[in-house]
């Protein structure tokens, strides 16, 4: 009887460790669910060349809290896209980057990329499988080298096995990278706001008096560029902001080089605007009354400054006091709580 016991002692360990082994190379990658809420518009991703599954979300995750792919091993992009404050460099009027250096935009916030064609301010990328190269390889930002990163990942155990089950074998590429980072950034949706609820008509979707006004103001003298439910109709305009001689960041026409581009900015999403400042592209603002007194007083005449804000020979959007604090009673309802403190998106 002893000796069976002993005997039995031994296999359990082997045979634990047997069926450890076997789960990890004989694991099934889960797909995530991905539901596009009632009242967004259709996606623009198309999810199914890039579908996110559990171990690529989760792979996504860790690549985007990992200081190693900087150069100075410190910053991420959760370094500058902080989740409490939408994904955004809250309280800084441009991004930092390795060695403090700094940029001359503010950062923007991640949410809902998959429905969205173009990104950064200039619309430099035109995928979202290749946005993260631009912060990736930019020498303010993370300077970061592709060869050494995947010498860092390929050396790296977790790496090794989470590229493994997410893409199968020899799967540590650049390419797999950034699907990864990808199907990350897609399932990062925020569409549980106050206004959301109001929208869907669910139970927390009341909207007060002043909302509501705001809401109605906002229709009339917002929405033209901040359009549908997502808050932007992702076009690039010049919304008369004087300009910085210091910097003379010429936006879109960065890209395009056409003369009509000229200080033309990316229209960003009013979601969660409330925990986003400062803002602008260059984070001029802090405040929401500042940015609406800059519409209703303080626009630049220039040759590309969009019609909208000149009309009948005046300029700008006119707002009274009261409809001012109406209107940022209505962008207090695009907060997304849920969104801000989802933990499938926090870092570990």
């Amino acid at each position: 009887m002893l000796k069976i016991k002993y005997f039995l002692w031994l296999i359990v360990p082997l045979l634990w460790s047997c069926s450890d082994q076997d789960d990890d190379s004989q694991y099934v990658n889960i797909p995530l669910e991905f539901k596009v809420p009632s009242n967004f518009p259709a996606l623009a991703y198309n999810i199914e060349l890039n579908p996110p599954t559990e171990k690529g979300f989760e792979l996504g995750k860790k690549l985007f809290y990992d200081g190693r792919l900087a150069s100075d091993g410190v910053v991420s992009c959760g370094f500058c896209h902080i989740q409490a404050n939408a994904f955004t460099h809250h309280g800084h009027t441009v991004s930092h980057g390795v060695n403090n250096a700094e940029g001359t935009r503010n950062t923007p916030s991640i949410q809902n990329l998959a429905y969205q064609t173009i990104f950064m301010y200039d619309g430099a990328a035109d995928h979202l499988d290749l946005q993260p190269l631009i912060p990736l390889k930019s020498i303010i930002e993370m300077n970061g080298d592709l060869n050494a990163i995947l010498k860092m990942m390929k050396a790296d155990k977790e790496y090794q096995k989470l590229f493994g089950q997410a893409f199968g074998e020899n799967a540590i590429t650049t390419e797999n990278m950034l699907k990864a980072l990808s199907q990350f950034m897609v399932m990062v949706v925020s569409s549980n706001s106050k206004f959301d609820k109001y929208r869907r008509n669910e139970t927390g979707g009341t909207l007060t008096s002043d909302e509501l006004a705001g809401y109605d103001l906002f229709k009339s003298k917002c929405a033209s560029c901040h359009a549908t439910d997502l808050q932007t109709d992702n076009s690039f305009r010049n919304n008369g902001l004087a300009v910085n001689p210091a910097v003379n960041d010429v936006g879109r026409y960065k890209v395009t080089e056409l003369a009509g581009d000229y200080y033309k900015f990316k229209v960003p999403s009013l979601r969660n605007v409330e925990v986003s400042g400062p803002y602008m592209h260059d984070g001029r603002f802090g405040t929401l009354e500042g940015v609406l007194d800059h519409y209703a007083s303080g626009i630049e005449d220039s040759p590309t400054l969009d019609p909208i804000l000149k009309q009948n020979g005046k300029f700008g959007i006119p707002l009274s006091t009261t409809e001012k604090q109406q209107i940022i009673a209505f962008l207090k309802t695009l907060t997304d709580t849920q969104y801000l403190t989802d933990k499938r998106f926090a870092e570990y």
